[in-house]
């Protein structure tokens, strides 16, 4: 069983920087391809950015170049870097992670969810 936790959450104000992580016990992370995922209230949820097992990225058009994703192989987690935030950014981010297969991309379906982390910007 996957059991991954998110962190890094909290109040910005627009413009600032958040770093989310998404980190996993007992196994690797390295084989999975890794979601980052958001739903604001009354919304449904969104897909934000991808990462494959061999490095591939893909973001939401809402997000290029301001947020980067990236692995830490040491530590076993995914980080989302998300730069000059802005308050339509205020959602709980989800990461979820999936057996990774030539062609699959940020929208396939994914096999573990994350709990969750709020990110609230205010303007």
């Amino acid at each position: 069983q996957v059991h991954l936790v998110e962190s890094g959450g909290g109040l910005v104000q627009a413009g600032g920087s958040l770093r989310l992580s998404c980190a996993a016990s007992v196994f690797t992370l390295d084989v999975y391809a890794i979601g980052w995922f958001r739903q604001a209230p009354g919304k449904e949820r969104e897909g934000v950015s991808y990462i494959s097992s061999g490095g591939t990225t893909d973001y939401a058009e809402s997000v290029k170049g301001r947020f980067t994703i990236f692995r830490d192989k040491s530590e076993n987690t995914v980080y989302l870097q998300m730069n000059r935030l802005k308050p339509e950014d205020t959602a709980v981010y989800y990461c979820a992670a999936s057996a990774d297969y030539s062609g699959r991309n940020l929208l396939d379906p994914y096999d573990y969810w994350g709990q969750g982390t709020q990110v609230t910007v205010s303007s």
